[in-house]
Order: C-alpha cells, then structure tokens, then sequence
C-alpha cells in the first residue's frame, strides 16, 4: 500500500489585539489587600466558633435556641464564606 502524504499544518499566530499585553495582564494580577487574609479568616474561625457554643451552650442561649438547626447553615454559610473568598486570595 502506497503511504499517503503527510499535510503539515501551519503553525497558529493568534492576531494581535486577541491576546492582552503583559502590561495588563501584570496590572490584572495584583496581591490582595492585607485586611482581605484578615477577613477571610476571621469568617472561618467564627463560623467554627458558632457551631462550637452551639453545640456547648446552644440551650442557654435565647437567639441560638430560637435558631435550632438554622445555627449550623449560620456556621457553615460563615466557614464557606471564608474558603470562597481563599479562592481569590492572592
């Protein structure tokens, strides 16, 4: 059997206002403000801090008492609050 012939492909230049320069992509790519760390894990520790005088002192607690189960989507809302907010810490 006879070998087919092998095409070569060009190599692809993408034009030139498609990609943004490196200036903007360097200005894009900036750290976060100090107080951001700050708050996102200040909302972890008092969400874990919710759930615990939850579970400790749940009962003696007028508000938390009143909140019964809603206390731990309270707590968890505040925990992944915090963790999204860690995914756009830089």
């Amino acid at each position: 059997m006879p070998k087919s012939k092998v095409r070569k492909k060009s190599v692809y230049t993408p034009p030139e206002g498609v990609l943004p320069s490196t200036a903007a992509r360097a200005r894009a790519v900036q750290p976060s403000p100090r107080w951001y760390a700050v708050l996102m894990v200040a909302l972890m520790l008092v969400g874990l801090l919710w759930i615990v005088v939850y579970y400790v002192a749940g009962a003696r607690i007028g508000l938390m008492s009143s909140l019964g189960a809603w206390n731990f989507g309270i707590g968890f809302g505040l925990m992944v609050a915090g963790l999204v907010m860690s995914m756009r810490w830089r």
